[in-house]
């Protein structure tokens, strides 16, 4: 896998396919990046599991948070590590010892680990690096154009409106 240039079917087929997140490294701070990914992540319908361990029992955005991979009712779709590229590698390690693996380990924005990636590979999880699937999700979805962002995709087809205010799905599908 060329984890310099992830093509726009790569990324769309993942962001299609999960369903439950664990986000390790999500914080209760509402000016942290993780937080608002969190709150987007939810508000697309995905299920977002909040790993942190200085907040295990409390909640974040209603969701109960979680101290470690570990105490998850179950293994998640995603993996999406919100934490630097050395931890990232310890996360990676703690999901292969685990034995409950998820489709997909997914790097925050500025996370690059390759020998994890390969770990992670070579066990059959898909990997991302150095991106941020609300972006991904929203200049896939033509959401990001909404702003004025350039979202390097060309269409001459309106994006298919789902429920909620200004909920645009990546299939064109409804699915609530």
């Amino acid at each position: 896998m060329n984890h310099d240039a992830y093509s726009d079917a790569y990324i769309k087929g993942i962001l299609d396919e999960v369903k439950t997140v664990a986000m390790v490294g999500a914080s209760a701070n509402s000016v942290r990046p993780s937080y608002f990914v969190l709150k987007y992540l939810l508000s697309k319908g995905y299920e977002v599991w909040p790993i942190n361990p200085g907040h295990a029992g409390k909640d974040i955005l209603g969701q109960k948070v979680h101290a470690s991979l570990a105490d998850l009712p179950a293994a998640p779709d995603m993996v999406d590590i919100f934490r630097n590229s050395e931890a990232a590698g310890q996360v990676v390690d703690e999901v292969l010892a685990g034995g409950r693996l998820p489709k997909v380990i997914w790097m925050q924005l500025s996370v690059r680990n390759d020998e994890a990636a390969e770990r992670a590979e070579a066990a059959g999880i898909k990997v991302v690096m150095n991106r941020c699937p609300k972006i991904e999700y929203g200049r896939l979805s033509g959401e990001i154009g909404w702003a004025g962002v350039n979202s390097r995709t060309l269409s001459s087809k309106r994006p298919s409106l789902k429920s909620g205010f200004q909920h645009r799905g990546l299939t064109g599908k409804d699915t609530s």
